[in-house]
């Protein structure tokens, strides 16, 4: 059969399996395995199925993921995103808004030490939630705030969706790691301005300021500082591979929980099982998207894209264009991570030959990817604060958020216009 053929049936199949809600890592992993056969055979597709699973799990680089799912878990459960989120009220709350800004500082903290935007929204609707609904916030606007803010797991580092793109284009995870901090920055900065500009005049004013509780406030968030530091800083020197990074983060993560009396032998063990669970979702995803990527290696199919994309004659910035709207069409059906599993490998050849830098790209798509966290018909974020704050319908939260779409947006063109504000930093690394 032409190699066309198979590709194109591999995709309808693989599109098919999804709405029929088949986990996109076995569903990645069955078209992979039965499309390379297609082309050169079962033998081989055999073979290929016994070996890429072993190569991935016990792959050096990807030990990273479950060391950065391990810190977050550990952190969670130590109660640092509570004293981030109290650290954030004593210096932002004399503002209008200022206990919604210090969600979105909350985020930013917690995600420096998570690395998953689902996770920091379901912990941010835990906490800040219930405070806001105490001083009078519209559950539209607290939502919106939390979902918002969660989208910032996948953008500071450490990120582990980041980690993935590095070693899907075989880029710089350390790189890729210091590129994002001022997007990140950036990010916080403007939600903190959207709050003041979309909703600032209707929301109350928190406790007048004092300086003695603020200051008192910053001893709560030091293992934040010093796991953030000590990870990105380690990375930034070279002193340290991201994989070292993460190792040692961990450790460092459980030793501040022990210390602190915040962590005990039974929620070590209990964190050490959670870790274990999203790390196998994480790698069973991988597995399936190597597979897969052997059939698209065979059927050519990112050379025809790029072929096809190319002789479009859009020019780079028209093709970088259509690239990121199909991100955010995908966006509607499928989660981050999928995303860019899927999408990456038959994208990146396009975007290396029209001369954009990969370690920029790989940051403006996670900012692309954050979109679809937001936005209908599926936005993860969205629904996973609907599971837990049920009484608040999807609606609202939706209406609450668009304001944060659109400025999600205008950073994006922000960043395509400078690239410098994403490059600077990775090229001062020693």
């Amino acid at each position: 059969m032409n190699t066309d053929l198979i590709a194109i049936a591999g995709f309808v199949a693989l599109f098919a399996m999804m709405l029929l809600r088949v986990p996109i890592g076995i569903a990645m992993g069955l078209v992979g395995v039965g499309g390379f056969a297609g082309v050169v055979g079962w033998g081989p597709a055999l073979n290929l199925l016994a070996q890429s699973p072993i190569r991935t799990v016990t792959d050096f680089n990807l030990s990273l993921i479950p060391f950065f799912v391990l810190m977050g878990v550990l952190a969670t459960n130590a109660g640092m995103s509570s004293e981030l989120f109290r650290a954030g009220q004593r210096w932002l709350g004399m503002f209008r808004g200022g206990m919604a800004m210090s969600t979105i500082g909350a985020c930013a903290g917690f995600a420096a030490i998570c690395g998953s935007s689902v996770a920091t929204a379901a912990t941010m609707t835990k906490i800040a939630l219930p405070e806001m609904r105490r001083e009078g916030y519209p559950d539209r606007v607290s939502t919106g705030v939390i979902a918002a803010g969660g989208t910032l797991g996948i953008l500071i580092p450490p990120s582990v969706v980041l980690a993935v793109y590095g070693f899907i284009t075989e880029q710089d995870v350390g790189a890729l790691f210091i590129a994002g901090i001022v997007p990140g920055i950036l990010a916080v900065l403007m939600y903190m301005a959207t709050v003041r500009i979309a909703y600032g005049r209707s929301l109350p004013r928190g406790s007048r300021f004092e300086l003695l509780p603020a200051l008192r406030s910053l001893k709560g968030i030091w293992a934040v500082m010093l796991l953030f530091l000590a990870i990105i800083g380690s990375i930034y020197m070279g002193v340290a591979t991201a994989t070292e990074a993460a190792a040692v983060g961990s450790l460092l993560t459980a030793l501040i929980g022990f210390l602190r009396g915040k962590l005990t032998w039974r929620t070590l063990i209990d964190s050490l099982v959670e870790a274990l669970r999203t790390s196998v979702a994480i790698y069973t995803i991988l597995i399936g998207a190597i597979l897969f990527g052997y059939f698209l290696a065979v059927t050519q199919s990112p050379q025809s894209v790029t072929a096809w994309l190319v002789g479009l004659d859009l020019g780079a910035y028209g093709t970088l264009a259509l690239i990121l709207v199909l991100f955010v069409v995908m966006g509607c059906v499928l989660d981050a991570m999928a995303m860019i599993i899927l999408m990456v490998p038959i994208v990146f050849p396009v975007i290396t030959q029209l001369g954009f830098d990969p370690i920029w790209f790989g940051v403006i798509i996670v900012m692309t990817v954050e979109l679809g966290l937001i936005t209908p018909p599926v936005g993860m974020n969205v629904f996973v604060i609907n599971s837990i704050a049920r009484e608040v319908p999807l609606t609202a939260i939706f209406r609450g958020v668009l304001p944060f779409v659109l400025n999600d947006l205008l950073r994006l063109v922000l960043l395509i216009a400078f690239p410098a504000l994403v490059l600077f930093l990775p090229m001062t690394m020693h």
